[in-house]
């Protein structure tokens, strides 16, 4: 069965009539042809809109467009897996028999259309984007088709459940997780459907499409990305089920042990729907349910921003906004020994190492390098986001901004802005071995296990780490302060 969302049009119907004061719209009567524009959905399986497409159509026309608008918000590990994610995409949609995927170049409300025109297509087909900008994106675009006399039709989404779905009892958003998560679970998902046999995938077509278009050129990133692709995608995720995902519920807070999915990048670029996962976890299995209440929350938050697009970029909560923040130099001499990884906290600086390292960021460490950012040296939360956009190949704006604002104490949750983590006890309780700390801190190779989170403590002695920065603040004293201004914010 299709999941229609947003739009409700019968696939079959042709649109008719004109718009007021335009020339009267291009009559595609008996279009034979159909255009599927992939963005957060590169995959041919579980893809309710390819399978609209080539099951309604003669001819189709698989696009993906660069967006200036997101090309320049976008890191260099993402474009980079970006790339590799078509590349593969191209490959399964017939690269090899001349068919595969068109990449166009410019603002789609315009290269869109165009394409369609060119084409003589009446429909474009797209998975729902929920996202401020994806919104106001295809809504600019659907406005340019009807122009022209064709329709944008929206099928599927990258959720298990789509933003806006779900509400309370009285009919507000969810903004706590756990009622949000029972009602996910209550309301349920669709089965993932198969990809498109190869008989109907034969519909798609380059024919009178021209081949001048240059895609931009992404330079090869440094660090060891993922393997692009659905094919890896799923790779990755029989590699989950075959045994990590069974010591999850005990291990996936250890950056030292292999015990996460590692699916975020295949996520966020849709190599992989979530509900292909859903679909495959164990209801009875300790682990998979924990993992299971981790997709959740990716939802949820989804959901959140989908209510609430500004808190892409401001605090959830308005009080936030009178909190005070650290600035001028001092402050941005700290803020560069966070992002390079010499604050002198062994935890913090392995995260923040691995993230420049690998494009990729344990989540446990994720939390503890956000909360020393802002309530040990009281920065900013959204200069971290903006950090964490650019380096990570599984940046996800809901995720990672609300996830931000979730250690903050802006978002959603209010309790959490007198938790003020301890990256000393962190990087003890998580990595008692120091594991992981060892992994990207080299200078603290040979310290004892003792003193791996506190080599501060070695000072002065022969068994001190050379090239090694001492603490850059007092972490209590910095909770104190923290707690403080907090209290002024509230008052």
């Amino acid at each position: 069965m299709l999941e229609p969302v947003a739009d409700m049009t019968k696939l079959g119907s042709k649109p008719s009539g004109s718009l007021d004061g335009r020339p009267a719209p291009r009559s595609y009567a008996g279009s034979t042809t159909a255009v599927v524009w992939f963005r957060r959905d590169l995959r041919t399986g579980d893809h309710p809109a390819l399978s609209a497409a080539v099951r309604s159509y003669e001819r189709v026309v698989c696009i993906f467009v660069w967006d200036p608008s997101l090309l320049s918000r976008t890191g260099q590990p993402r474009l980079r897996f970006l790339a590799g994610c078509l590349s593969s995409l191209d490959r399964d949609l017939g690269s090899a028999m001349g068919k595969g995927l068109v990449q166009l170049v410019g603002e789609p409300e315009t290269v869109v259309p165009d394409l369609a025109r060119t084409v003589g297509a009446d429909v474009v087909y797209v998975s729902a984007d929920f996202g401020p900008y994806g919104s106001r994106r295809d809504n600019a675009v659907e406005s340019a088709l009807g122009a022209d006399g064709a329709r944008l039709v929206r099928v599927g989404s990258p959720y298990a459940v789509p933003p806006g779905k779900l509400s309370t009892s009285s009919g507000a958003p969810f903004q706590v997780y756990t009622p949000f998560w029972k009602a996910w679970r209550q309301q349920g998902w669709q089965q993932p459907i198969p990809a498109p046999p190869e008989t109907l995938l034969a519909k798609i077509t380059r024919a009178g499409v021209g081949n001048d278009v240059r895609v931009p050129e992404v330079a090869p990133c440094v660090h060891p990305l993922p393997p692009p692709g659905e094919e890896a995608a799923h790779g990755r995720l029989e590699s989950f089920l075959a045994g990590p995902v069974r010591g999850y519920k005990d291990q996936r807070d250890l950056p030292g042990v292999e015990a996460t999915s590692r699916l975020s990048a295949y996520l966020r670029f849709g190599c992989l729907h979530p509900r292909q996962i859903l679909s495959r976890l164990d209801p009875t299995g300790r682990g998979e349910q924990v993992f299971e209440k981790e997709l959740c929350w990716r939802e949820f938050y989804a959901d959140v921003l989908w209510h609430r697009p500004d808190a892409s970029n401001q605090p959830y909560r308005a009080e936030w906004s009178r909190l005070e923040i650290d600035r001028g130099p001092l402050a941005d001499e700290r803020f560069e020994a966070w992002a390079q990884g010499r604050t002198g906290f062994p935890i913090v600086d392995a995260g923040m190492r691995q993230l420049r390292s690998e494009g990729w960021m344990h989540n446990r460490v994720r939390m503890i390098t956000a909360s020393f950012l802002v309530k040990d040296l009281h920065l900013d939360w959204r200069i971290g986001a903006s950090w964490f956009m650019e380096h990570l190949v599984d940046a996800d704006l809901a995720s990672n901004q609300l996830g931000w604002q979730w250690v903050a104490g802006c978002g959603t949750d209010a309790a959490p802005y007198f938790r003020v983590f301890n990256p000393t006890l962190q990087g003890e309780k998580f990595d008692p071995k120091g594991t992981y700390v060892r992994r990207y801190v080299p200078e603290l190779a040979g310290v004892s296990d003792m003193h791996i989170h506190r080599p501060h403590e070695l000072a002065g002695s022969l068994l001190a780490p050379l090239d090694y920065p001492q603490p850059i603040v007092d972490h209590h004293a910095e909770r104190d302060e923290a707690l403080t201004r907090y209290s002024r914010m509230r008052a």
